[in-house]
């Protein structure tokens, strides 16, 4: 039996580009497809900086494609000149992008590569799913996160694109072209990174102006919430090269103890977290509940973003709080072991890893009841407020801080966390599940006409 062929495309990939989750499921999701005996290939594009450097396979005139072999998945990397330049993200990503997908099937039919299935992730190949149409293949489509879309004046963007006058209102936005849209009415099906977060982005409140094409798809089950998994061999604490190993919650115990010291605060327990300073991850709520949370906590930030949540963290740095700025993968492994909580008081969150990363390290989360928080965070290991506030945040670390008291109960949370199943096993399954749907039953004849997707 020939083995399903699935291209997956995305702006990053760990561990050649990464700014956030999206690189880490490019890594963990096709490694785990492979293992199910899928034939895997993952495209993105070649960044100057790249690392490692993959190999020149090879050349279209400014077009040239480099190959990386691991892990039974082919990465492949595209270049193109916007594409040989400093870092990832950039104010021209709508056109570099445009480009990148343009470019994308012409180069892989040179290379003599074919696929069943396209499964694209977010906007920056939102775009490749509408030109993928018309080879017959299943596309798929994924949300990592709705308030990223790839907007761009329309006069201008949609001559970019190459496509037909008719293909406009599936890209038009209020005025923009919407990249992002373009994915969510051009695929098969549409898949975002929890159950929580596919329903709550049907509404206006987390909709982000798209929810009448989510709506409308989330009623013919054509959206579907499927919760990320975690890389559980990256993510180890018994084998984590920067930590003290432990295999149960009582080897936590020297990793607590090296940070406490490490981080020279007062000796109170340890409430932390390992973020991007953004308002969408509630970090302004965790600023404003400091002078409270710090009665009880020492309080661990690792992380950079705005400038102005910068300040505030520095304001308060050595006040019952250390600020570590910018992002210190080895710090960020000893913060997981060795902290006594993990907060994320996120506005939305439409998977996180983090949390399940702290479970996993046996350092139970307090998380705001949203998106894959509430997915992944059992209420017998986790603490959970409601509102987005300082006041509902300092209420649940209160709760935490008591619960600490009682060394059993808390050893017994944290080892229920420990001892849950976070690879991507399920998740992996679920996919081959949309990538090749049963045949569906003969459906009877309408009398008429079907509703088509809303146009914005």
């Amino acid at each position: 039996m020939t083995a399903l062929r699935v291209l997956h495309v995305a702006s990053e990939v760990y561990p050649f580009s990464r700014t956030g989750g999206l690189a880490d499921v490019l890594d963990a999701l096709p490694r785990a497809l492979a293992g199910l005996g899928t034939e895997v290939t993952v495209l993105s594009p070649w960044y100057r900086d790249i690392q490692p450097k993959p190999q020149l396979v090879a050349e279209f005139g400014e077009v040239h494609v480099g190959e990386v072999r691991e892990h039974g998945v082919r990465y492949l990397f595209l270049g193109l000149p916007e594409f040989d330049r400093g870092g990832v993200y950039h104010p021209d990503d709508v056109w570099r992008f445009v480009r990148f997908c343009r470019a994308a099937l012409p180069a892989l039919d040179a290379l003599g590569v074919s696929f069943d299935v396209l499964h694209a992730h977010d906007w920056a190949a939102g775009l490749l799913t509408m030109l993928a149409r018309e080879r017959g293949v299943r596309t798929v489509f994924t949300i990592h996160n709705l308030q990223y879309q790839g907007r761009w004046n329309a006069w201008e963007a949609f001559s970019w694109t190459g496509l037909p006058e008719g293909a406009y209102p599936a890209l038009e936005f209020f005025g923009d072209i919407n990249l992002m849209k373009a994915g969510l009415l051009s695929a098969d099906v549409v898949t975002t990174v929890s159950p929580t977060y596919a329903r709550e982005i049907t509404t206006p409140e987390f909709g982000e102006g798209l929810d009448p094409v989510l709506r409308e798809r989330f009623a013919r089950k054509e959206l579907v919430g499927l919760l990320n998994g975690l890389d559980v061999e990256r993510w180890d604490p018994g084998a984590d090269p920067e930590v003290k190993a432990y295999r149960t919650y009582k080897g936590k115990a020297p990793n607590t103890r090296a940070l406490r010291k490490e981080i020279g605060l007062r000796g109170k327990p340890v409430l932390a977290t390992v973020t991007r300073l953004v308002e969408q991850k509630g970090i302004d709520v965790l600023v404003d509940a400091l002078p409270e949370l710090t009665k009880d906590w020492d309080v661990v930030v690792l992380g950079s973003g705005d400038p102005r949540l910068e300040a505030a963290l520095r304001e308060h740095d050595g006040q019952g709080v250390r600020y570590y700025e910018g992002m210190n993968e080895p710090l960020a492994h000893r913060i997981y072991a060795g902290a006594d909580a993990f907060v994320m008081p996120s506005r939305f969150e439409p998977c996180g890893l983090s949390q399940m990363i702290a479970m996993r390290y046996g350092t139970p989360p307090i998380v705001r009841t949203t998106g894959g928080l509430k997915d992944s965070v059992p209420k017998d290991v986790g603490f959970h407020f409601q509102k987005a506030g300082a006041a509902a945040l300092v209420r649940a670390a209160r709760s935490a801080a008591k619960a600490l008291e009682d060394p059993a109960g808390w050893r017994e949370r944290a080892e229920l966390g420990m001892a849950h199943d976070f690879s991507w096993g399920t998740a992996a399954r679920r996919y081959l599940d949309l990538y090749a749907p049963a045949p569906a039953a003969p459906k009877p004849k309408r009398t008429r006409k079907a509703a088509s997707a809303p146009e914005l």
